[in-house]
């Protein structure tokens, strides 16, 4: 198993089996992001994709993802859609 230090977790953590994303950032993620890092970034993408009503195969929903995807893995995080309430568990 591959491990990682993790920049979300910040701590190591086993890294993601393969390559998740093309390009620059793909590799940034694959050195840097943990599975469980990046199943955070999963949940967080569909409610962004479900509340804003994404379609994301269009370019312009594209490249807000990407960018709140950089935002979430190596910023100070991706904020919620305004209103947003968790769902019930």
């Amino acid at each position: 198993m591959r491990m990682v230090q993790c920049v979300v977790l910040k701590r190591e953590a086993p890294g993601l089996e393969r390559p998740v994303y093309p390009g620059e950032l793909g590799a940034r993620i694959w050195k840097n992001i943990s599975k469980e890092a990046w199943q955070r970034w999963v949940a967080h993408q569909t409610m962004l994709i479900n509340e804003y009503r994404l379609v994301p195969i269009e370019p312009k929903a594209r490249k807000f993802l990407e960018s709140e995807m950089e935002k979430f893995l190596f910023g100070a995080g991706a904020t919620k859609p305004e209103g947003y309430v968790e769902p019930a568990k």
